[in-house]
């Protein structure tokens, strides 16, 4: 057998595997338009060093206890959290599929056999049995598919940017759980708000209609006015007791939010709301790197454009070496000595000459992928900066709304006592102070509102911002520890 054309095939291989040939564009992040800062910024907050931003445990900027205890059991707990690391898990699991393309496959075999024919005159119905005869074979083979143009190593660098982008979606469904989380621990305190706004208000209109019907009894109103006090009344139990459905709903979310039953959590009143923070927003150029779904987008469009490259490979010779080695014998006796010894080399190249436009197709298809992918990636990174500005500019305005109704709170309360003394007076009749009654209770409840909405907008921005999450924590494709379940 002439080895020397094999030999030199598996030389020249091995030369241009070595040399790094990759046919495909190598991957350039494209550039995107970032402003220099917010519009909404100066007019929101003083700036502020970008080291008090919210980083890691971003919800103890709230000082709210039920967050600092819920919140850690999002990431273990929550089964969308965990629906999304388990396809990290298998993106890891394709980059190592990926990968062993790169390298020799080995195999070993081994074969014995046992045979005993008959043998006789023919013609004389006599046979005889022959001795049993023994064979075997023992053999070592090796294959491989040199990577002349970079094709497996492309299909290597899709499925590493494909795996980041796992492990970025698996950051950001984290993110919004945690965020919705801490929505959800909100609104579940400004509904404990409410209660006991509304309880006070019950007190007071009990003593109102006190007063009411002690006056209709000595008959200096007319009993209009005690039915208008008991209705007013009746009117506020009423809302208070609807608030017992709400604050239900956001326990038993909250519940669902760190993966357990609702049956299984009771979360007591609170008389206090959490504290509203300042989170200093930074420049828009660090969005790039602070949002996981912009990561996500950005990996992506990384993955196509390695995409390009296999597709482009298809265009060129597969070229596939093979080599076994071992030992063949019969009878079985003596197998592994050199007499023997057999061995085989040999190599295949194949082409493809005509397809009718098949690989074209594909090179195009590649590329269009790519350039949707550049779309949806400057489109993310818009609308990223678009939710900024949004949280920013709802905060400023609701900042001076705030201010506003916290002056009109105290006009209404003041309102309100002064209407009800003018009433036991007589100098006015009892609408007049139930309108300023029911002024009071609108005007306090809208300002708990705000401050509610203040809340979730804060909630919001640390959210556009990322969290407090950095695309320097995306792997290279390293295992990453399995979140465990909480008893």
């Amino acid at each position: 057998m002439n080895t020397h054309t094999p030999i030199k095939w598996l030389a020249i291989s091995v030369a241009m595997w070595l040399g790094g040939c990759m046919v495909g564009p190598d991957y350039h992040r494209p550039e995107v338009s970032a402003p220099v800062q917010y519009k909404e910024l100066p007019g929101w907050t003083a700036a502020a060093p970008a080291a008090e931003a919210p980083k890691g445990d971003w919800w103890t900027v709230f000082n709210d206890p039920l967050l600092d205890q819920l919140e850690p059991m999002v990431s273990v707990s929550n089964q969308t959290v965990r629906q999304d690391y388990a396809n990290y898990q298998a993106a890891l699991a394709e980059v190592q599929v990926a990968r062993s393309s790169l390298f020799p496959t080995i195999g070993l075999t081994g074969a014995a056999s046992k045979q005993r024919s008959a043998a006789g005159n023919a013609g004389s119905g006599v046979e005889h049995l022959r001795p049993v005869s023994t064979s075997g074979s023992l053999e070592g083979n090796v294959s491989w598919a040199p990577d002349l143009w970079g094709k497996v190593r492309r299909t290597v660098e899709e499925s590493k940017a494909s795996a980041q982008a796992s492990e970025a979606t698996l950051a950001n469904a984290t993110l919004s759980e945690q965020t919705t989380l801490a929505t959800a621990v909100i609104e579940l305190r400004v509904t404990d708000a409410n209660v006991d706004l509304l309880q006070k208000t019950v007190q007071a209109y009990q003593e109102y209609l006190r007063v009411v019907a002690n006056q209709g009894a000595a008959g200096t109103v007319p009993p209009s006015d005690v039915i208008t006090a008991r209705t007013q009344l009746e009117n506020a139990q009423s809302s208070l007791i609807a608030l017992g459905v709400a604050r239900a709903q956001y326990v038993h979310a909250i519940a669902v939010l760190v993966g357990k039953n609702p049956e299984e959590i009771d979360i007591p009143h609170s008389t206090s709301l959490p504290t509203m923070p300042t989170v200093p927003a930074g420049v828009p150029s660090t969005l790039l790197q602070r949002r996981p779904d912009i990561a996500v987008a950005e990996r992506q469009m990384a993955a196509e454009n390695a995409a390009i490259g296999v597709a482009v490979a298809a265009y060129y010779p597969t070229v596939s070496l093979n080599a076994a080695d071992g030992f063949s014998q019969s009878p079985l006796a003596g197998l592994l000595h050199i007499a023997n010894h057999v061995w085989s080399l040999g190599a295949d190249v194949s082409e493809t000459v005509f397809d009718a436009g098949a690989r074209h197709g594909q090179v195009t298809a590649a590329k269009a992928n790519y350039e949707a992918a550049v779309a949806n990636y400057r489109g993310t990174v818009l609308n990223a900066l678009k939710n900024v500005e949004d949280d920013l500019s709802n905060l400023r305005i609701l900042a001076q709304q705030a201010e506003v109704l916290d002056s009109a709170v105290r006009d209404a309360t003041r309102g309100a006592d002064i209407a009800f003394n003018e009433y036991k007076a007589g100098t006015v009749d009892y609408t007049t102070a139930a309108s300023a009654q029911v002024t009071q209770l609108s005007t306090e409840e809208s300002a708990l509102n705000v401050q509610q909405q203040r809340l979730l907008d804060t909630v919001s921005l640390i959210g556009d911002l990322g969290g407090g999450w950095s695309a320097d924590q995306l792997s290279n494709s390293k295992p990453a520890t399995p979140p465990p379940q909480t008893p």
